[in-house]
Parts: C-alpha cells; sequence; structure tokens
C-alpha cells in the first residue's frame, strides 16, 4: 500500500533531532562536579520515555479494508462526537452529512481514505490552533481539506477536513491531487491530538453513533446506493 512507513520515518526524524539536545545536558552534567551522576540518568531516562512514546505515536498499522459496494470507510482512527447536518460548500456544493472524529494523543494519527476513487480537490487553510476538542475548531485551526470522487457510483463525492489542535500543529498530507486512491490507503498525517470531518451526501445512510471508536479505514461509516 501506497505511503507505507512515511509516519513511523517522521517519528525517528523527531527522536533524531532530540539527541544533540540529550547530548548537551550530558555534557553539561560532566561539566558540574558531582552532577554527572544525577543528571545524566533522570536525562535518558526521560529520553528514553520520550522515544518509546514517539515510537508508539507514530506507529501505522496497516488497515484492512472491508469488501463491499458502496462503503464508506472511516477516515481517521478515533471516538465519533458529532452526527450532524453540515455545510461544506468548497467541494460538497453545500448541505451535506458532517461525521467528525476526535483523536486523543492515543490514537493512531495516520488517515485514510474513505472510498476507492480520484483525490480531486486539496486545499491547505492557515488558521489558529484552537483545542481540538471545541466544536468550532473546525471553522478556525489550521486544516486540510480534501476531496475524493468515488469510481462506485461514478462521480459521487465525499470530502475529508484534518483539522489541526492546540498540541496537532503539523498536518502532512501523503495524497496529491490527481492521485487514484484505494479505499484504506494512508492519506495524510496529523501529529499530536486533532480531528478529521467526514462529509458525506445527504442521501448517505449512516451505520456509527456517537461514542463509536472508529479505525481508520476499515470501520464502515456510512454506505450508499
Amino acid at each position: 500500500m501506497k505511503h507505507s512507513g512515511k509516519a513511523r520515518k517522521a517519528g525517528l526524524k523527531l527522536i533524531a533531532l532530540s539527541l544533540p539536545v540529550l547530548a548537551a545536558i550530558g555534557a553539561l552534567g560532566f561539566l558540574v562536579p558531582g552532577a554527572g551522576r544525577l543528571i545524566i540518568p533522570a536525562v535518558a531516562g526521560v529520553w528514553l520515555v520520550f522515544a518509546l512514546f514517539t515510537l508508539f505515536f507514530f506507529r501505522d498499522p496497516t488497515p484492512r479494508a472491508p469488501a463491499g459496494a458502496g462503503l464508506v470507510l472511516a477516515a481517521a482512527h478515533g471516538t465519533v462526537d458529532a452526527l450532524e447536518a453540515g455545510n461544506e460548500p468548497e467541494f460538497m456544493g453545500g448541505q451535506c452529512q458532517r461525521i467528525s472524529i476526535f483523536l486523543s494523543v492515543l490514537d493512531v494519527h495516520v488517515q485514510n481514505a474513505p472510498i476507492a476513487g480520484k483525490v480531486a480537490w486539496l486545499k491547505y487553510t492557515k488558521g489558529r490552533f484552537l483545542n481540538a476538542m471545541r466544536a468550532d475548531s473546525a471553522r478556525h485551526n489550521e486544516n486540510v481539506l480534501l476531496g475524493f470522487t468515488a469510481d462506485e457510483p461514478p462521480g459521487r463525492r465525499v470530502a475529508v477536513r484534518v483539522i489541526a489542535g492546540v498540541i496537532a500543529r503539523r498536518i502532512v498530507p501523503f495524497a496529491r491531487l490527481g492521485d487514484t486512491v484505494a479505499p484504506g490507503e494512508r492519506i495524510s498525517l496529523v501529529q499530536f491530538g486533532s480531528r478529521a470531518d467526514v462529509y458525506l451526501p445527504a442521501d448517505a445512510k449512516i451505520r456509527v453513533k456517537l461514542g463509536d471508536h472508529v479505525v481508520g479505514g476499515e470501520t464502515v461509516l456510512a454506505v450508499w446506493e
């Protein structure tokens, strides 16, 4: 599957960037008489916890997309905390249904294609970094909107808005405009807690409820004829 390993590489890069800081603090411990025995083990312990958490956070399991026609899959791992009528004028053309998925820092932070089709829209919007648990974060926060046109039924549309949070301040799209995607294919990475909104046509039949924990690229969010 395309883009496999990109999240892991991002985590390893972050760990590598922390090594000079670790070395500098360790050197300082040697320069201060008697401090090395206290500082070095403490700093090494903190760094080990950081490195292990980073590897955990940037994990990237390969989704097992279910087979079937007309399935719309979860675009992110997390908890469904909004099911409502929405308005997405840029790609969906106005009124639609919105399913919002909140990602805690313990969830996988790779996003997945909800359908088989083509990336027909890709737009980055600068914004604020409000807490992603706030309902208005989708309107005000930094975000990337990806729009997909389905292979089957031809031309049906689904959009995914990946939203940065107070901690998540970097969204990395993997998919590019014009790409053909398979269901569950990796499309982006957002770091350290955020939200993903999935916009569906008004006639799509929702298959999840508030509070459900969904798995990106595996859980069926909705179906359409």
